[in-house]
């Protein structure tokens, strides 16, 4: 079956508003969206949503309802994504990446890593999350600083994928992990890293599709969660990400366009945490937050 990409072109700031409304749209669905720049000095950008061919019919109607209200003079393309993967393709000799003391690599880059290094080895393949974009690395500076500065007991990565920011947390402090996500392969993948990094106990994995899953009362209330998700959907569950939280506990957020931050920050506000620090990497944020 085809994998379909369908796109409109249009300029930075309407595809930045598109792709709140694509979100919206489809924030319960299992597709992905996203915005590429085509041609700067024209200022030419594609907001796209990548979707199986059995569905099509479905999804092209959709986006055109939520496109209709104030860009539905917009014309709706089409693409056949060829069967290649194109994560493992994209990532095919990326230098390593450092955030802190952690140095994020692949296995043709194990001679790069220093005496004081972290090193957590991610190979390409179908989960995200290498260290590369600015949400994984980010949360992983922030995660150093958290574990290293509060009391930390045991901690939850929600939306795992490749287990990078998990093997992070157990790397720096012998606690229990939880890491779940949503997808089956992303936590096939993210137990193949584990294995792969050596940590032999104390990362859980398990597939969960909500907080109605018991896996979480079994494990928590948590000292620390980190969800690199998307900031919608992180604004939603913000009352039950909150309630898993253990006094004192503190929140690691990203996957959020700076211009989502105070979207973020007052849906998490109004679950009673509190802001402790942003950090900022390319045009992404990361958040931390606590429970007073």
């Amino acid at each position: 079956m085809s994998e379909i990409r369908l796109y409109v072109t249009t300029t930075e700031k309407d595809a930045e508003a598109i792709l709140d409304l694509m979100t919206l749209a489809f924030e319960e669905d299992d597709l992905a969206i996203a915005t590429t720049e085509i041609d700067e000095k024209k200022d030419i950008w594609e907001a796209s949503v990548y979707l199986m061919g059995n569905v099509e019919h479905e999804v092209r109607g959709r986006l055109a309802d939520a496109l209709k209200s104030g860009f539905g003079h917009l014309s709706i393309h089409r693409e056949v994504i060829p069967d290649i993967d194109w994560i493992a393709k994209s990532l095919e000799g990326l230098k390593p990446v450092r955030a802190g003391r952690f140095l994020v690599h692949g296995s043709h880059d194990r001679d790069k890593v220093q005496p004081n290094d972290i090193a957590i080895e991610i190979d390409a393949g179908q989960a995200f999350g290498t260290g590369h974009h600015g949400t994984t690395a980010g949360c992983l500076e922030m995660i150093e600083q958290v574990v290293r500065s509060r009391r930390v007991r045991n901690a939850m990565d929600l939306g795992t994928g490749s287990g990078v920011l998990a093997l992070a947390v157990r790397k720096l402090k012998p606690v229990p992990v939880l890491a779940t996500d949503i997808d089956p392969i992303a936590t096939r993948v993210a137990r193949d890293n584990v294995r792969r990094n050596g940590v032999a106990e104390g990362i859980m994995l398990e597939t969960a599709t909500g907080f109605h899953s018991t896996v979480f009362r079994k494990h928590g209330p948590f000292d620390l969660i980190i969800a690199n998700i998307l900031a919608r959907p992180l604004m939603k569950m913000a009352p039950q990400l909150a309630a898993h939280l253990a006094p004192g506990g503190s929140v690691i957020l990203s996957g959020i366009l700076a211009a989502q931050r105070w979207k973020v920050l007052a849906a998490y506000n109004g679950a009673h945490l509190r802001h402790v620090r942003t950090i900022w990497r390319n045009g992404w944020v990361t958040i931390h937050l606590d429970r007073p």
